[in-house]
């Protein structure tokens, strides 16, 4: 919820600094030209605020290392945000725990 919050705001702060843009250029009476460093200011946080969460995404995801020894701990359940099960995987040599999707849930 958050991520789709933060990506709303900065979408709408980028839109607002290119109209900010168009009602400057186009001369639109009874508008004032704004400062351009506001009219920047929101175009250009708007968009490291997108990008950002974009590359959050990106940058976070877990990966399954291929030099890693993996075992499966037996353990199963259906993760309550997603509703996909869910099976655990331990890596001895560093305690980690990594959960990987195994299947969609059989639905109601």
């Amino acid at each position: 919820m958050l991520r789709w919050t933060l990506l709303l705001c900065g979408g709408l702060s980028m839109v607002v600094g290119l109209v900010g843009i168009g009602l400057v250029v186009w001369k639109v009476p009874g508008i004032y030209p704004q400062p351009p460093h506001l009219i920047w200011g929101a175009i250009i946080g708007g968009a490291i605020v997108v990008i950002c969460v974009l590359g959050e995404r990106w940058r976070y995801r877990r990966h399954i290392a291929a030099g890693r020894r993996w075992q499966p701990t037996g353990e199963c359940f259906e993760d309550p945000e997603t509703g996909l099960i869910v099976r655990v995987l331990y890596d001895p040599e560093s305690g980690e725990r990594l959960y990987q999707p195994v299947r969609q849930p059989s639905g109601p």
